[in-house]
This record gives C-alpha cells, structure tokens and sequence, in this order.
C-alpha cells in the first residue's frame, strides 16, 4: 500500500481514537437537562435530540460526498474531523441550553455524516485497484481500534475525571486527525 495511504491511516487512527459512540451524547444531554426538567423529560429530550442528530446524520452524508467528490475529499474529511472538535469543544464550553444542545448535536451529526461518507472514498482514491480490498481490511481494522480505545478512555474519563474530561481528549484527537489527514495527506490531483 502505498506510503500516502499509511498516513491517511494515522490521521483517521487520531481521530478515531477520539471518536467516540453518539449515543453518549444521549447520557450527556440527560445530565445536562436533569436539574432543569427531571430525569424523565430529560431522557425524553435527550432521545428527541439523539434522533435529530441521525436525522442531520443521514441529510448531511450525500451532500458532504457530492462535494467531496467535486472538491476534494482531503479538506472536507479534515473539516468533518473539525467539526467534532468543534462539538466536542463546545459540550465543555457552551451554556448546557436546549438550542445550544441542538447546535451541538447538529454539528455531531455533520462530523458523522463527514466521516462516513468521505472515508472510504478517500481510501479508495489513495489504493491502486490492486490491493483496494486489503487496504479496505485495513481501514476496517484502524476503525475498529479506533472505536475500542476511544470507548475505553472517554469512559473511563467520563466516569473517574468528569465527562468534561472525556470531551476534552476526544477533542483533542479528532483535532489531531485533522491535522493529520489536512497537512500530511497529498491532495488528489
């Protein structure tokens, strides 16, 4: 495999050791809204917004792989990979409302939709035909690493610091894949 696709790998390994599984946004919204509006209706409105965040999930997904496709798939991944700092910044930073919650969830559901969509066609653009399943195996197995790691110490984090905590290095690493895949990732000609 070539050495562009090994260090597309580390900035997408970066990331995902950072990206952790939405549904705890779920947990943290209802943490968020509990004082406010009881731990029923605060469950309530942290599903209502887990479903926005598919909903904009599943609308952003075409439209970032259209563009990526006219664009360049290296920006647009490194800017999706921003916009999870950028939610993950904001879980910490932001006043915990309800419109700054759908903010939030919203800008989740673009990171998602971004990495989704533009992951594996960029690999697929770095691979030569010939070892494009194999390469596929292996963002597979980078991915699944990934998830493992970043479920472990945002937990963790989450459980024994703060969730602020795991905010804080989940944004740190998907600020490190960006960087990664923006600066040392050649873009496609």
């Amino acid at each position: 495999m070539p050495k562009p696709y090994w260090r597309f790998l580390a900035g997408v390994f970066a990331h995902g050791i950072g990206d952790f599984a939405p549904t705890l946004l779920i947990l943290r919204a209802s943490q968020i809204l509990a004082p406010r509006f009881g731990a029923g209706r605060a469950a309530t409105m942290a599903v209502a917004l887990y479903t926005f965040y598919n909903m904009v999930n599943a609308a952003a997904s075409y439209p970032a792989g259209a563009l990526g496709d006219r664009t360049g798939k290296r920006n647009l991944l490194a800017l999706g990979y921003l916009t999870g700092t950028a939610a993950c910044a904001g879980f910490i930073f932001a006043s915990p409302t309800i419109p700054v919650l759908v903010v939030l969830f919203g800008l989740a559901g673009i990171h998602g939709a971004m990495q989704a969509s533009l992951e594996k066609s960029m690999a697929a653009e770095l691979l030569p035909q010939q070892v494009r399943g194999s390469g596929f195996g292996v963002l597979a197995t980078v991915n699944g690493i990934g998830d493992l790691v970043s479920s472990i110490a945002v937990g963790v984090l989450w459980s024994s610091v703060s969730p602020n905590a795991g905010f804080l290095y989940a944004g740190i690493f998907t600020l490190v894949g960006a960087a990664l895949v923006y600066f040392f990732v050649p873009p496609k000609d």
